[in-house]
């Protein structure tokens, strides 16, 4: 039973730049570059029709426009009791509308509606047990974080298995923007 969701993937050269945050945070699982994503829908464990229906409705994106995607910072999730290290992505409606689509072909097929508020975001590391103040300290010294910047020109369907997060992560299948 794989374990779905659909996300843009990092281009190698932002993924390395990405990858000079690592380190730093004691107690923090860091995500290998290759794993680094922005998650559009999380879609979980699904058996193999409604995998193949996933994999068909995606087909049907009326998505045709390149986004720009822009990473402006490190944040947390968690507040006082941190989970995940990420890099967040500027404003971006396009990123919004096209994740708003991805919800409604995903209902339509008949997967519960994502619960969660869609923030874009790269996950970084995850974190468990990790003391804020070791998670403040490792912010405050990666507080410059410069802009970078790419544009997306297809979303993919990833899978992972067996794991605890942070991949390794399979494509499953490439929709094309235009």
């Amino acid at each position: 039973m794989p374990r779905l969701f659909t996300g843009i993937e990092i281009p190698p050269e932002i993924g390395l730049a990405l990858s000079a945050c690592r380190g730093g945070l004691p107690g923090a699982r860091w995500i290998d570059p290759e794993n680094y994503h922005l998650t559009l829908r999380f879609i979980g464990d699904v058996d193999g029709r409604m995998a193949d229906d996933v994999c068909s409705i995606l087909g049907d994106s009326r998505w045709r426009e390149p986004i720009a995607v822009t990473l402006d910072g490190l944040d947390t999730f968690g507040g006082g009791k941190p989970r995940a290290v990420f890099v967040r992505v500027s404003g971006n409606g396009q990123l919004t509308d096209l994740q708003a689509e991805q919800e409604r072909m995903m209902r339509q097929i008949g997967l519960a509606p994502e619960t969660r508020k869609f923030t874009p975001h790269v996950t970084l590391a995850r974190l468990k047990n990790v003391s804020p103040i070791d998670v403040a300290d490792y912010m405050a010294v990666r507080g410059h974080f410069p802009k970078l910047t790419f544009t997306a020109d297809r979303f993919v369907l990833y899978s992972s298995r067996a794991s605890v997060g942070g991949g390794p992560y399979i494509i499953e299948a490439a929709y094309p923007f235009g």
